[in-house]
């Protein structure tokens, strides 16, 4: 018998995945966002009449395809069209009849530009089978997200992901879950976000705990920036930096047209041209003041953490990693804060035959990744922080422990064929079992299973074939950028 929730715009009839997991897909927690709509705040879901059918993922939100090589490695399918704002629930089944299971909602990564909460890698059976009732969702991205316009708000694709999580609070319980006991978590751009939206107000009591995977609060723009991007985004498609001009743009050329401003900041990563995004190379972003830390008493228990390798998904794919020369990497030093002359020797001592593509990655995955990580750690008493080390032996062994390759592991998917080409062959299911557990247990109790971390101990659990527990990971290099980063 298929199972039938109600919410509160109309009943959705979902379909039954195992015995003990029902899933309901596709269902809007907001209008779609085009025609009078666009590029304004998110507006409540229209309400229904019967029962509407919740068998299927429904579009995603449109956007440019990844380059090559990053479309087979990320794969980025399935059909997008306006109707978009649209999450979808794993729930175990038949469930209590009182509710109160804990609830995770994951955010999507993708740079802020890609991505889909209904990608088969965020399938959430494996939640539901262990007591979670799991949603996923889809948020405004690239220019309709994120881009900076007069008269209309900032940070839309923010204001999604907060619609979504306000659905979540007002028709969860309907599905057993416990709208006090809401965990949000992300990956990349995806913990990005969660970075900003533990600094907004308007989040308050949304969300109970966060787990924050390869991203933190460190990546946005400042208003002056943000509006650079809008002036050479406007520029290059020959209209007004307005939002009725964006809107009059038909998707198949604005869609190329932004996805080229990456292109150009890689070519020539000028400040004074793009602002913060020529570090990151991310011209979408959320729009912000000032660095979002949270507040020591924001209500919110955190576990965030990093891969070892991140940047190797960048480096390895594209051969990057052997033709970087040493001018580059003294520059990227540079651009970061350090000076190269103290800060290299110290990357260098532990990586002694490393070439300059190899000392790259450790530095910027510690730039971009693994201090922002730290520091939402530090801003939090009882935080707790975690690194992936698992070497993928994808691409010759050298893809190592790169961005997304947790994913399978917190998941518990690895026979994912999404995963495939960052996973390799043969991924070790008692790591996954340690991860996904780790996740489950965090949502349900508030402690993933180690020691949180503090100034002191810097206690952190490295998630490797063999997992261990570390104080001080790599200490020599995380000292480099105290007062910078």
């Amino acid at each position: 018998m298929e199972p039938i929730r109600t919410t509160r715009q109309g009943a959705v009839r979902g379909r039954l995945v195992t015995d003990d997991v029902a899933a309901f897909l596709g269902i809007p927690f907001a209008a779609p966002p085009f025609g009078e709509a666009r590029f304004r705040a998110p507006a409540p879901a229209a309400s229904w009449d019967g029962v509407r059918d919740a068998l299927s993922y429904g579009a995603s939100v449109p956007r440019a395809p990844y380059p090559p090589p990053f479309d087979t490695l990320i794969p980025d399918d399935g059909p997008q069209g306006e109707d978009c704002l649209n999450l979808n629930v794993w729930t175990p089944h038949p469930g209590p009849g009182g509710g109160g299971l804990p609830v995770m909602v994951w955010i999507h990564g993708g740079a802020f530009a890609n991505g889909s909460g209904s990608a088969s890698g965020y399938d959430g059976s494996t939640f539901a089978r262990d007591g979670v009732v799991y949603v996923s969702i889809n948020y405004r991205l690239g220019s309709d997200g994120f881009l900076r316009l007069p008269d209309r708000p900032d940070n839309r694709g923010l204001l999604d992901q907060i619609a979504a999580l306000e659905w979540v609070r007002d028709n969860i319980e309907a599905f057993g879950g416990d709208p006090g006991q809401v965990t949000v978590f992300g990956e990349s751009a995806g913990a990005m976000s969660i970075g900003a939206l533990l600094s907004m107000p308007r989040t308050r009591g949304l969300f109970r705990r966060a787990i924050l995977q390869s991203g933190a609060a460190h990546h946005f723009l400042r208003p002056a920036s943000a509006e650079l991007i809008t002036a050479r985004l406007a520029e290059k498609l020959g209209i007004e930096a307005r939002a009725e001009d964006f809107a009059a743009v038909p998707l198949d050329e604005l869609l190329p047209a932004q996805a080229d401003l990456r292109r150009e900041i890689g070519a020539r990563p000028d400040p004074a041209l793009w602002g913060e995004a020529a570090l990151n190379m991310m011209p979408f972003e959320p729009v912000l003041d000032e660095l979002p830390l949270p507040a020591p008493d924001c209500g919110v228990e955190i576990l965030a953490g990093s891969n070892r390798e991140e940047y190797r998904l960048f480096l390895v794919p594209t051969e990057r990693i052997d033709v970087l020369p040493q001018s580059r990497l003294r520059a990227a030093a540079t651009a970061y804060g350090l000076d190269p002359d103290k800060a290299l020797p110290v990357y260098a001592e532990r990586r002694p035959d490393a070439v300059p593509g190899e000392l790259f990655d450790a530095l910027t995955t510690d730039w971009f990744y693994r201090i922002p990580a730290i520091r939402i750690a530090e801003s939090v008493p009882g935080s707790y922080l975690y690194e992936f080390a698992r070497r993928s032996p994808a691409h010759g062994g050298r893809l190592g422990a790169c961005h997304a390759s947790e994913l399978a592991f917190v998941f518990d998917r690895l026979d994912d064929p999404e995963y495939a080409p960052i996973l390799g062959e043969r991924p070790e299911q008692p790591l996954a079992d340690a991860m996904h557990g780790a996740w489950v247990a965090f949502a349900k109790t508030g402690d993933p299973g180690w020691a949180a971390y503090d100034r002191e101990a810097r206690t952190t659990k490295v998630f490797d074939v063999a997992p261990t527990v570390e104080n001080d990971l790599r200490g020599e290099e995380r000292a480099l950028w105290e007062g910078v980063r």
